[in-house]
């Protein structure tokens, strides 16, 4: 028992070691961006990183730190890592968005139809774990209305929780189809960010085919398929082709 105590403790001792450190790394990190040593506050946060922590605040700073250097892929990169931590931040989509006016490319995303849209405004209501808990929930609550049901002797009490059964069974369908379209948006959903100042796009995964179009830095992508240091990508007009791996940086690497 003593051995269990004593185990514990030195784990929460060096969590707490290891978060002080890191407050420490991202106070000196500020304190360099303050005064304009912007190399200097990056080294900080990626050793904070190598700590394995990492949040959208992090990359956020991350990003106004090479928008400061000029470095514009890196810094929509770490913005675009931050709005997927915490989408809804208002100041990390308005410094994204300047960033991104200083792009080459200026590619016209393909016009979505009234369906599509409220099918991903729904989707992106909830996280697919969300919409499995609340399915759960859902199911859990038809169980226990039925049991109501069966065990009432009032016609009136019957009535009320034969409906609340019926409504919650349903809702329960509807939250699980929901989980199940968000999950496999989630998988679909794999986007990089170009990194080098211009990049080729060619037909098939190999340097001897067919140059269809190029991209440059910090365009946004979408992986769908790899293939020996090839990645097929696909931009937001619907265009697609192969880029070489080591030329586009993944943005769900956590």
């Amino acid at each position: 028992m003593r051995k269990i105590v004593s185990s514990l403790l030195f784990v929460l001792f060096i969590g707490l070691s290891a978060f002080a450190q890191n407050e420490v790394l991202f106070n000196k990190a500020t304190e360099a961006y303050n005064k304009g040593n912007y190399s200097t506050a990056l080294e900080h946060y990626e050793t904070i990183l190598d700590n394995g922590k990492h949040s959208a605040e992090l990359y956020f700073n991350m990003g106004n730190c090479y928008y400061k250097l000029d470095e514009i892929g890196l810094s929509i990169y770490y913005y675009e890592k931050a709005k997927l931590l915490n989408p809804k931040d208002q100041e990390i989509q308005n410094n994204l968005a300047y960033a991104e006016n200083m792009r080459l490319d200026a590619i016209e995303a393909m016009p979505k139809t009234a369906m599509a849209r409220f099918r991903d405004s729904t989707l992106s209501l909830f996280t697919y774990d969300n919409w499995a808990l609340f399915a759960v929930l859902l199911s859990i609550s038809f169980v226990i209305l039925y049991i109501l049901y069966y065990r009432s002797t009032y016609a009136t009490q019957k009535r009320i929780f034969f409906i609340g059964a019926m409504v919650a069974i349903f809702l329960s369908v509807a939250t699980v189809t929901l989980a199940y379209f968000s999950y496999d948006a989630f998988k679909k959903d794999n986007p990089a960010i170009v990194l080098k100042r211009e990049i080729v796009v060619n037909t098939e995964p190999n340097t001897q085919s067919e140059r269809v179009f190029s991209l440059h830095e910090g365009t946004k992508v979408n992986i769908l398929e790899k293939l020996n240091g090839w990645f097929k990508v696909k931009i937001a007009d619907g265009q697609t082709g192969w880029v070489q791996s080591n030329t586009i940086k993944l943005l769900k690497d956590f």
